[in-house]
């Protein structure tokens, strides 16, 4: 499947990746018009029955992923956590990665207990460290078509300065995207842009430390991608929850039918054309 490419729809900007959990989610982000799949570390952890505490392994992502990039023609965006370790298996996860057809690989600086982003209690590894995961992952891949994206933890741990400045020593360093998380107002999304001179993505998660913006005031703060990694894993869980809920209480799914999926609809979503029987 010929896939449209990352890097191109970049230099436009303006670009919102919802993120899927799942070959289907990915599937209903494309046919609502998304450019770009983000495939979630939480929301394949989450909907394995586990924590977003890096549990999963490199294997377990990959096969996961792969899934997902193969029923979309949307470049995929694989959040790869820390690596799976250091720059050694980073570069076991560039190759990986980028030979299931994704179109960039996500690593962040937390410390290999690492723990959500909008968490408090987070630690993160030395610049140094990363730069080393950053350069072997840039060595690793073989197109250059294969995007870096270099996520940064430090501005809730050590501060918004320091955020700026390990942004700028991972794009020196060779990252392709260069993601603060958490950042906490609209005032330090703009600070972070006018001093890091490079494409970047914000996460405009639910129930973080992020207030809610729209992906427009994103674009005009200078931020070419935003990410929504678990809208729809959230609404889909609390959906699912009240039709059990209700489905528990009355015996009956009846009443809940013009809240479902048809599968009419399912089956056009999936290309699938079942032949009549007389």
């Amino acid at each position: 499947m010929n896939k449209l490419n990352l890097k191109k729809l970049l230099k436009k900007g303006g670009l919102i990746a919802p993120g899927a959990f799942n070959a289907a989610s990915a599937m209903l982000i494309e046919k609502a018009g998304f450019p770009v799949v983000y495939i979630s570390g939480a929301g394949l952890s989450n909907s394995s029955g586990r924590p977003d505490t890096g549990l999963l392994t490199l294997e377990e992502t990959a096969v996961f992923s792969s899934y997902i990039i193969n029923s979309v023609r949307i470049p995929a965006i694989v959040d790869a956590d820390t690596g799976f370790g250091g720059p050694r298996e980073v570069k076991r996860a560039v190759e990986v990665f980028e030979d299931i057809g994704a179109a960039a690989i996500q690593l962040e600086d937390q410390a290999g207990d690492k723990r959500c982003g909008h968490l408090a209690g987070k630690k993160i590894v030395s610049a140094k460290e990363f730069v080393a995961k950053i350069k072997a992952a840039v060595n690793a891949r073989k197109s250059k078509g294969f995007l870096i994206i270099a996520r940064t933890d430090a501005a809730a741990v050590s501060g918004l300065s320091d955020a700026v400045c390990r942004g700028r020593a991972y794009l020196e360093a060779g990252a392709d995207i260069i993601f603060p998380e958490a950042l906490a107002s609209r005032e330090e999304f703009a600070a972070f842009s006018r001093a890091v001179d490079a494409p970047l993505m914000a996460n405009m998660t639910e129930f973080g430390k992020t207030p809610y913006m729209k992906a427009d005031e994103f674009f005009r703060l200078g931020f070419s991608l935003v990410i929504f990694p678990m809208t729809a894993f959230r609404i889909a869980m609390h959906a699912a929850e009240d039709a059990l809920a209700a489905l528990h209480k009355k015996g009956t799914q009846k009443d809940m039918l013009g809240k479902m999926q048809t599968r009419e609809e399912l089956y056009k979503l999936l290309g699938y054309k079942p032949e009549r029987k007389l």
